[in-house]
């Protein structure tokens, strides 16, 4: 029988910016192989906790701890953690103009590569495996030579975000409501991709608002965030429950 590995915990995790507690006493567990999706209330703290678990030096962690493949990371730099296994797909993806994607994906690639001391790719061998995985997603080449979500629309650079957890495949992806802002056509296609890229040696974390995307998703587990903790876990039926009844609901019972 093959026991899966913990990829993360979190354990009794409080953290604040400019002195307001956002996280208050949070605890989540992830193993391989596992998808799970995170709701609530606009407030409630999800965001920050997918920046406070990638590093972001905005947020200060008062209390509790983040381990990351049996590895305390809670005071680690961003890149560190990172290196370690962290990918977080952004709510609103930067622009880098004068920088192209195939450019910033090779930097990126090469970066990881050289620390997990791996072999690095030249120009022409990262353009093979850079097509392979578009293939993979269904995106057009034709992104490859534009900067960096520069003129993108929402859809697309969501979907620019997908690539990168493609190109990376590291063993954490954060994903901060990647469904935002996306027809219902783009929502299916990058529901697709979430599950094709899950297998047994990682792990994804959705943040959500809506049903839809963990209809399609089916996640192992879904988590509501109320005031900076996690106050209920169940699965995928979780969501329709909310839909229909709102996040009282799930407080209430």
């Amino acid at each position: 029988m093959t026991i899966n590995k913990k990829i993360l915990e979190i354990k009794d995790l409080y953290a604040s910016v400019q002195g307001k507690n956002i996280l208050n006493g949070l605890n989540l567990s992830i193993k391989q192989g596992e998808i799970h999706a995170l709701m609530g209330k606009n407030g409630s703290g999800k965001s920050t906790l997918a920046k406070v678990i990638a590093g972001h030096p905005y947020y200060e962690i008062k209390k509790g701890q983040i381990i990351m493949n049996e590895e305390d990371i809670t005071n680690e730099e961003p890149d560190i953690r990172s290196h370690k296994g962290i990918f977080l797909g952004f709510q609103y993806p930067i622009e880098i103009p004068g920088v192209s994607n195939i450019d910033f994906l090779r930097l990126a690639y090469n970066s990881k590569q050289k620390v997990i001391q791996e072999k690095e790719l030249d120009p022409l061998s990262f353009f093979d495996l850079i097509n392979k995985k578009l293939d993979q997603i269904n995106m057009n080449n034709l992104f490859l030579d534009r900067y960096v979500n520069e003129g993108f629309s929402g859809g697309e650079k969501k979907k620019n975000e997908i690539l990168q957890m493609f190109v990376l495949n590291k063993k954490l992806s954060i994903l901060d409501e990647i469904d935002s802002g996306l027809d219902m056509d783009a929502l299916k296609s990058i529901a697709n991709n979430i599950k094709s890229f899950s297998n047994n040696e990682n792990a994804v974390l959705l943040i959500t608002h809506y049903q839809r995307l963990i209809d399609y998703v089916m996640p192992n587990y879904v988590h509501v965030m109320d005031q900076g903790k996690i106050i209920y876990t169940g699965d995928q039926s979780t969501a329709a429950y909310i839909e229909k009844y709102g996040y009282n609901y799930i407080k209430q019972n």
